[in-house]
């Protein structure tokens, strides 16, 4: 595993981590019928920068980021930050999740990498999350490390949840009519090597979740903070408030 120490006191990241952006954002119109669904605003700040600010705050120096549609506004907001140094993949159609990261993978090198999507918006706990995920990688047993939240505290998620997670972090789909104890919050540390042998084109990475699955290779932790899925604009405005209000009871704290 190639990382290097950061000049902070988080010790071991991975250097390079990729954003998935490139999607329609079709459940959140009209609100993305002219802006791009990163770029929608939640607790002061877009998604996008959410994202990159918390790869930022543990030293990630390298991020690709992935656009489609609108991708000119999306690249005329990232000209304005500084930090972490932007790496454009542009998809002329849509690649999927799996697709979008395998045609970045000439910018991700060959060390295990992050990788978040841009619907979500997370807080970590004492810890950041990413600094648990990196401290929890074991190259020689894992392709995929996922960070889990429990699906009755998902903020904004709807759903019967994903996986079951035995004591040691090993993942298991959830069973068919039961409910699963962790959804998946869409920040993790993948391989490359989990990209071998892929289809041409689009599709979901979840595909290799079931390779990784069958050889025992696909993990987890779970997630110690707050966590909001962003999918409709309704949960714009539940996670916005959540937020402001923490943020606000924070500040108070200090003073």
């Amino acid at each position: 595993m190639v990382i290097r120490e950061k000049p902070n006191s988080f010790g071991f990241v991975p250097d390079r981590a990729m954003v998935l952006a490139a999607g329609l954002g079709l459940r959140m119109r009209p609100l993305t019928q002219n802006l791009p669904k990163p770029l929608l605003e939640v607790g002061g700040a877009t998604m996008l920068d959410h994202a990159l600010d918390r790869f930022d705050d543990v030293g990630v120096s390298e991020v690709v980021v992935n656009t489609h549609w609108l991708a000119k506004k999306i690249h005329a907001h990232l000209e304005r930050r500084t930090t972490p140094s932007i790496v454009i993949s542009s998809e002329e159609e849509l690649l999927e999740t799996g697709g979008g990261i395998a045609k970045a993978l000439p910018h991700l090198g060959d060390a295990p990498f992050y990788v978040a999507n841009a619907d979500i918006v997370w807080r970590g706990g004492p810890t950041p999350a990413l600094v648990r995920l990196a401290d929890a990688w074991k190259d020689d047993e894992m392709d995929a490390l996922l960070l889990l939240t429990s699906t009755i505290r998902a903020t904004g998620y709807v759903g019967d949840g994903d996986f079951m997670m035995d004591p040691v972090g090993l993942l298991e789909r959830r069973p068919d009519r039961f409910i699963a104890p962790y959804v998946f919050t869409g920040v993790q540390i993948v391989h490359p090597r989990l990209f071998v042998d892929i289809p041409e084109g689009a599709f979901s990475i979840n595909l290799l979740y079931e390779r990784a699955l069958e050889a025992g290779r696909l993990f987890g932790i779970a997630h110690d903070g707050d966590w909001y899925h962003v999918g409709t604009p309704q949960a714009i405005d539940q996670a916005d408030s959540e937020i402001l209000e923490r943020e606000g009871s924070r500040v108070r704290m200090l003073f």
